[in-house]
C-alpha cells in the first residue's frame, strides 16, 4: 500500500490514541526491532476482532513492547482477560510500565517465560489467541494453542507473509523463512480449521477452530 492510500486508510479508521501513539514511538526509539510492534491500523483491526468474537480468555505468545496486548484488551468486555507471554527476559523492564501503567491494566497477565510450557500450566481455556512469537516455533505454538482452544475458537497469526519472503527463492536457506513457509502449509492442510490469509501489513492469518458435529 503506497503512503497517499495508507493514510487515507488511517484517517477512515479509529485513531490509536495518545498512549499507544507514544507506546510505538517508544518502541521504535528503545528497541531494536521497533517495526515489530503491531502499529496502527493491525492494533485498531485486533481490538474490533476482539469486539466481534467477544472471548472471555485471550493467549498471546510474543509480547514484545505490549502494543497488540493493550489493542486487544481495550476490546475486552469488563470480565475478560489477556495473558501474554514473552520469552525474552530483556524486554521486561521496557515492557512492564507501559502494561501496568495503561487503562486496561486489570485485563492484562504480563508472564515472562516460554508460551509453549507456560501456558498449558494455567488451566485456562482461550476463545482467542494471537501467535506473534519465535517464527521458528510457529508450528509447535500452533498445535500448543489448538489444544488449548476452545471449539469455535480464533487464532490470528502474525508474519506469515514475512516481507514477501516467502516467494522469494533467494531466501530458500533463511531460516525464519522456510519456518513460516512450513507453517503457511502446515495450516492450509489442517482440516481441522477454516482459515483466510491477509494481505495486510506483514501477512495475518485468521483460523477458525470448528466445532465437531
Amino acid at each position: 500500500m503506497d503512503s497517499k492510500l495508507q493514510d487515507y486508510v488511517l484517517a477512515h479508521s479509529d485513531p490509536e490514541g495518545d498512549y499507544l501513539y507514544r507506546l510505538y514511538r517508544a518502541t521504535n526509539i528503545h528497541t531494536i526491532h521497533g517495526r515489530m510492534a503491531s502499529g496502527h491500523l493491525q492494533g485498531r483491526l485486533l481490538k474490533m476482532l476482539v469486539r466481534m468474537i467477544r472471548p472471555k480468555n485471550i493467549l498471546e505468545v510474543g509480547t514484545f513492547s505490549g502494543y497488540s496486548a493493550l489493542c486487544m484488551a481495550e476490546g475486552l468486555d469488563d470480565d475478560g482477560l489477556l495473558w501474554t507471554f514473552e520469552i525474552n527476559d530483556e524486554m521486561e523492564d521496557f515492557t512492564r510500565p507501559w502494561i501496568e501503567q495503561s487503562a486496561v491494566a486489570d485485563k492484562i497477565r504480563f508472564i515472562i517465560g516460554d508460551a509453549n510450557v507456560e501456558a498449558p500450566r494455567l488451566g485456562v481455556t482461550f476463545d482467542m489467541a494471537f501467535i506473534d512469537g519465535d517464527k521458528r516455533t510457529y508450528i509447535e505454538t500452533y498445535e500448543m494453542t489448538m489444544r488449548l482452544l476452545r471449539p469455535g475458537g480464533f487464532i490470528i497469526a502474525d508474519n506469515t507473509l514475512w516481507d514477501g519472503h516467502v516467494t522469494d527463492p533467494s531466501y530458500s536457506n533463511d531460516h525464519q523463512t522456510a519456518a513460516i513457509c512450513r507453517f503457511n502449509d502446515h495450516v492450509a492442510a489442517d482440516s481441522r480449521v477454516e482459515k483466510v490469509m491477509l494481505p495486510m501489513r506483514d501477512g495475518l492469518t485468521i483460523v477458525f477452530k470448528k466445532v465437531k458435529e
